[in-house]
Protein backbone atom coordinates (compact mmCIF):
# COMPACT_ATOMS: atom_id res chain seq x y z
CA UNK A 1 0.00 0.00 0.00
CA UNK A 2 2.87 2.34 -0.82
CA UNK A 3 2.17 5.91 -1.86
CA UNK A 4 4.02 8.27 -4.19
CA UNK A 5 2.74 11.22 -2.18
CA UNK A 6 4.34 12.88 0.82
CA UNK A 7 2.98 13.66 4.26
CA UNK A 8 2.42 17.31 3.30
CA UNK A 9 0.24 16.21 0.36
CA UNK A 10 -2.05 14.24 2.62
CA UNK A 11 -2.16 16.94 5.31
CA UNK A 12 -3.07 19.55 2.69
CA UNK A 13 -5.82 17.32 1.32
CA UNK A 14 -7.15 16.66 4.83
CA UNK A 15 -7.30 20.37 5.61
CA UNK A 16 -8.92 21.23 2.27
CA UNK A 17 -11.46 18.40 2.43
CA UNK A 18 -12.40 19.20 6.00
CA UNK A 19 -13.14 22.79 5.00
CA UNK A 20 -15.11 21.61 1.97
CA UNK A 21 -17.17 19.25 4.14
CA UNK A 22 -17.97 22.08 6.54
CA UNK A 23 -18.99 24.39 3.70
CA UNK A 24 -21.24 21.80 2.04
CA UNK A 25 -22.81 20.81 5.37
CA UNK A 26 -23.63 24.43 6.13
CA UNK A 27 -25.18 24.86 2.67
CA UNK A 28 -27.25 21.69 2.99
CA UNK A 29 -28.41 22.15 6.59
CA UNK A 30 -28.11 19.53 9.32
CA UNK A 31 -31.51 17.98 8.61
CA UNK A 32 -30.84 17.37 4.90
CA UNK A 33 -30.71 13.75 3.77
CA UNK A 34 -27.46 12.37 2.32
CA UNK A 35 -28.25 10.62 -0.99
CA UNK A 36 -24.91 8.77 -1.04
CA UNK A 37 -25.38 7.43 2.52
CA UNK A 38 -28.99 6.21 2.68
CA UNK A 39 -30.48 6.63 6.13
CA UNK A 40 -28.11 9.43 7.17
CA UNK A 41 -28.80 13.12 7.44
CA UNK A 42 -26.06 15.75 7.52
CA UNK A 43 -26.11 15.79 11.32
CA UNK A 44 -25.24 12.07 11.38
CA UNK A 45 -22.58 12.55 8.72
CA UNK A 46 -20.84 15.42 10.54
CA UNK A 47 -21.06 13.56 13.85
CA UNK A 48 -19.52 10.45 12.31
CA UNK A 49 -16.61 12.25 10.67
CA UNK A 50 -15.94 14.38 13.74
CA UNK A 51 -15.89 11.22 15.86
CA UNK A 52 -13.47 9.54 13.43
CA UNK A 53 -11.12 12.53 13.51
CA UNK A 54 -10.98 12.32 17.30
CA UNK A 55 -10.51 8.53 17.15
CA UNK A 56 -7.61 8.83 14.69
CA UNK A 57 -5.91 11.54 16.77
CA UNK A 58 -6.28 9.42 19.90
CA UNK A 59 -4.53 6.50 18.21
CA UNK A 60 -1.63 8.72 17.19
CA UNK A 61 -1.35 9.95 20.79
CA UNK A 62 -1.27 6.34 22.02
CA UNK A 63 -4.60 6.52 23.88
CA UNK A 64 -5.72 2.91 23.96
CA UNK A 65 -8.87 3.60 25.97
CA UNK A 66 -10.39 6.26 23.69
CA UNK A 67 -14.21 6.21 23.87
CA UNK A 68 -15.88 6.90 20.52
CA UNK A 69 -19.30 6.90 22.20
CA UNK A 70 -18.19 9.89 24.24
CA UNK A 71 -17.45 11.80 21.05
CA UNK A 72 -20.90 11.01 19.68
CA UNK A 73 -22.48 12.13 22.96
CA UNK A 74 -20.49 15.37 22.88
CA UNK A 75 -21.66 16.02 19.33
CA UNK A 76 -25.24 15.48 20.38
CA UNK A 77 -25.12 18.28 22.97
CA UNK A 78 -22.74 20.63 21.14
CA UNK A 79 -24.34 24.08 20.76
CA UNK A 80 -22.76 24.36 17.30
CA UNK A 81 -22.13 20.99 15.64
CA UNK A 82 -20.10 22.46 12.79
CA UNK A 83 -17.82 24.27 15.24
CA UNK A 84 -17.44 20.97 17.15
CA UNK A 85 -16.40 19.31 13.89
CA UNK A 86 -13.90 22.08 13.16
CA UNK A 87 -12.35 21.74 16.61
CA UNK A 88 -11.80 18.01 16.02
CA UNK A 89 -10.26 18.61 12.60
CA UNK A 90 -7.89 21.21 14.02
CA UNK A 91 -6.90 18.86 16.83
CA UNK A 92 -6.20 16.04 14.37
CA UNK A 93 -4.04 18.29 12.20
CA UNK A 94 -2.12 19.45 15.28
CA UNK A 95 -1.65 15.85 16.44
CA UNK A 96 -0.29 14.78 13.05
CA UNK A 97 2.13 17.71 13.11
CA UNK A 98 3.33 16.81 16.62
CA UNK A 99 3.68 13.06 16.07
CA UNK A 100 7.23 11.76 15.44
CA UNK A 101 7.88 9.82 12.25
CA UNK A 102 8.85 6.76 14.31
CA UNK A 103 5.85 6.85 16.64
CA UNK A 104 4.15 3.52 17.33
CA UNK A 105 0.38 3.31 17.00
CA UNK A 106 -2.35 1.04 15.69
CA UNK A 107 -2.89 0.79 11.92
CA UNK A 108 -5.43 -1.49 10.28
CA UNK A 109 -4.78 -1.87 6.55
CA UNK A 110 -2.48 -4.36 4.83
CA UNK A 111 1.10 -3.24 4.17
CA UNK A 112 0.39 0.06 5.91
CA UNK A 113 3.03 2.80 6.12
CA UNK A 114 4.24 3.99 9.56
CA UNK A 115 1.44 5.31 11.78
CA UNK A 116 1.96 9.04 11.22
CA UNK A 117 1.89 8.58 7.45
CA UNK A 118 -0.91 6.01 7.63
CA UNK A 119 -3.31 8.17 9.64
CA UNK A 120 -2.64 11.31 7.60
CA UNK A 121 -3.38 9.39 4.39
CA UNK A 122 -6.38 7.55 5.80
CA UNK A 123 -8.02 10.65 7.22
CA UNK A 124 -7.29 12.67 4.09
CA UNK A 125 -9.25 10.18 1.99
CA UNK A 126 -11.90 9.51 4.63
CA UNK A 127 -12.63 13.21 4.88
CA UNK A 128 -12.62 13.72 1.12
CA UNK A 129 -15.14 10.95 0.52
CA UNK A 130 -17.41 12.16 3.32
CA UNK A 131 -16.99 15.66 1.95
CA UNK A 132 -18.48 14.27 -1.26
CA UNK A 133 -21.37 12.98 0.86
CA UNK A 134 -21.92 16.44 2.33
CA UNK A 135 -21.91 17.93 -1.16
CA UNK A 136 -24.42 15.27 -2.25
CA UNK A 137 -26.71 16.48 0.53
CA UNK A 138 -26.37 20.07 -0.69
CA UNK A 139 -26.99 19.09 -4.32
CA UNK A 140 -29.65 16.44 -3.69
CA UNK A 141 -27.69 13.94 -5.82
CA UNK A 142 -24.30 12.30 -6.13
CA UNK A 143 -21.69 14.86 -7.18
CA UNK A 144 -19.61 14.57 -10.32
CA UNK A 145 -15.84 14.26 -10.22
CA UNK A 146 -15.58 17.80 -11.60
CA UNK A 147 -17.65 19.12 -8.69
CA UNK A 148 -15.36 17.48 -6.13
CA UNK A 149 -12.25 18.85 -7.88
CA UNK A 150 -9.68 16.48 -6.38
CA UNK A 151 -6.29 16.60 -8.11
CA UNK A 152 -5.68 13.50 -10.29
CA UNK A 153 -2.62 12.33 -8.33
CA UNK A 154 -4.53 12.59 -5.04
CA UNK A 155 -7.51 10.73 -6.46
CA UNK A 156 -5.25 7.97 -7.82
CA UNK A 157 -3.69 7.66 -4.37
CA UNK A 158 -7.16 7.21 -2.88
CA UNK A 159 -8.00 4.53 -5.44
CA UNK A 160 -4.76 2.73 -4.60
CA UNK A 161 -5.54 2.79 -0.87
CA UNK A 162 -8.98 1.32 -1.53
CA UNK A 163 -7.84 -1.38 -3.95
CA UNK A 164 -4.67 -2.51 -2.20
CA UNK A 165 -5.52 -1.79 1.44
CA UNK A 166 -9.26 -2.08 2.00
CA UNK A 167 -10.84 -4.57 -0.38
CA UNK A 168 -8.12 -7.20 0.07
CA UNK A 169 -9.18 -7.59 3.70
CA UNK A 170 -11.66 -10.22 4.81
CA UNK A 171 -14.78 -8.03 4.99
CA UNK A 172 -16.86 -6.08 2.52
CA UNK A 173 -15.23 -7.44 -0.62
CA UNK A 174 -16.21 -9.09 -3.89
CA UNK A 175 -17.38 -12.69 -3.70
CA UNK A 176 -17.42 -15.24 -6.50
CA UNK A 177 -17.98 -18.90 -7.25
CA UNK A 178 -15.87 -18.64 -10.38
CA UNK A 179 -12.53 -16.77 -10.44
CA UNK A 180 -12.23 -13.70 -12.64
CA UNK A 181 -10.05 -10.61 -13.04
CA UNK A 182 -10.82 -6.89 -13.19
CA UNK A 183 -8.55 -4.25 -14.65
CA UNK A 184 -8.98 -0.78 -13.15
CA UNK A 185 -7.51 2.01 -15.30
CA UNK A 186 -7.18 5.75 -14.75
CA UNK A 187 -7.39 7.37 -18.15
CA UNK A 188 -5.66 10.61 -17.14
CA UNK A 189 -2.81 9.50 -14.86
CA UNK A 190 -2.01 6.16 -16.49
CA UNK A 191 -2.34 4.29 -13.18
CA UNK A 192 -3.71 0.76 -13.39
CA UNK A 193 -4.47 -2.12 -11.07
CA UNK A 194 -5.35 -5.78 -11.66
CA UNK A 195 -7.77 -7.45 -9.25
CA UNK A 196 -7.94 -11.25 -9.03
CA UNK A 197 -11.27 -12.28 -7.53
CA UNK A 198 -11.34 -15.88 -6.30
CA UNK A 199 -13.70 -17.85 -4.04
CA UNK A 200 -11.51 -17.47 -0.94
CA UNK A 201 -9.36 -14.45 -1.70
CA UNK A 202 -9.00 -11.14 -3.51
CA UNK A 203 -5.60 -9.80 -4.50
CA UNK A 204 -4.62 -6.52 -6.13
CA UNK A 205 -1.50 -5.91 -8.18
CA UNK A 206 -0.46 -2.45 -9.27
CA UNK A 207 0.18 -2.18 -13.00
CA UNK A 208 -1.62 -3.05 -16.20
CA UNK A 209 -0.92 -6.79 -16.17
CA UNK A 210 -2.49 -9.27 -18.57
CA UNK A 211 -5.88 -8.85 -20.32
CA UNK A 212 -8.70 -9.05 -17.78
CA UNK A 213 -12.23 -10.45 -17.80
CA UNK A 214 -13.64 -7.00 -17.03
CA UNK A 215 -12.45 -3.41 -16.88
CA UNK A 216 -13.50 -0.37 -14.90
CA UNK A 217 -12.10 2.88 -16.25
CA UNK A 218 -12.41 6.64 -15.94
CA UNK A 219 -10.35 9.57 -14.83
CA UNK A 220 -8.65 9.08 -11.47
CA UNK A 221 -11.29 11.28 -9.81
CA UNK A 222 -14.14 9.36 -11.49
CA UNK A 223 -12.63 6.10 -10.28
CA UNK A 224 -12.14 7.56 -6.79
CA UNK A 225 -15.79 8.48 -6.38
CA UNK A 226 -17.18 5.55 -8.36
CA UNK A 227 -15.23 2.82 -6.58
CA UNK A 228 -16.21 4.31 -3.22
CA UNK A 229 -19.82 4.11 -4.50
CA UNK A 230 -20.17 7.89 -4.53
CA UNK A 231 -20.37 8.48 -8.28
CA UNK A 232 -21.71 6.97 -11.48
CA UNK A 233 -19.15 8.09 -14.07
CA UNK A 234 -17.29 4.77 -14.38
CA UNK A 235 -17.07 2.92 -17.69
CA UNK A 236 -17.49 -0.84 -17.34
CA UNK A 237 -16.62 -3.36 -20.07
CA UNK A 238 -16.29 -7.12 -20.25
CA UNK A 239 -18.03 -9.17 -17.58
CA UNK A 240 -21.64 -7.87 -17.67
CA UNK A 241 -22.22 -7.92 -13.92
CA UNK A 242 -18.93 -6.33 -12.84
CA UNK A 243 -20.28 -2.92 -11.90
CA UNK A 244 -23.46 -4.31 -10.32
CA UNK A 245 -21.40 -6.78 -8.25
CA UNK A 246 -19.12 -3.96 -7.12
CA UNK A 247 -22.05 -1.79 -6.04
CA UNK A 248 -23.71 -4.70 -4.22
CA UNK A 249 -20.71 -6.29 -2.55
CA UNK A 250 -18.00 -3.72 -1.87
CA UNK A 251 -18.89 -2.00 1.38
CA UNK A 252 -16.50 -0.35 3.81
CA UNK A 253 -18.13 -0.03 7.22
CA UNK A 254 -17.17 1.67 10.45
CA UNK A 255 -17.71 -1.50 12.49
Amino acid sequence: MATRLGLDDHVTLLRHSGAALLDAAARAGLDAQVPTCPGWDVRALVTHQGMVHRWAAAHLRGERDHDTDASVAAARVAPDLLAWFGDGLDALLATIAATPDDAEAMVFLKDAPPPRRFWARRQAHETTIHGADALAAALGRAPSAAEIAVAPELAADGVDELLTGFITRGRGKLRTGEPYTIAVRATDTGDAWLLRVEPESLTTTAGAGTPADAELSGTAAQLYLGLWNRGDELTATGRPSVLRDWRDQVRVRWS
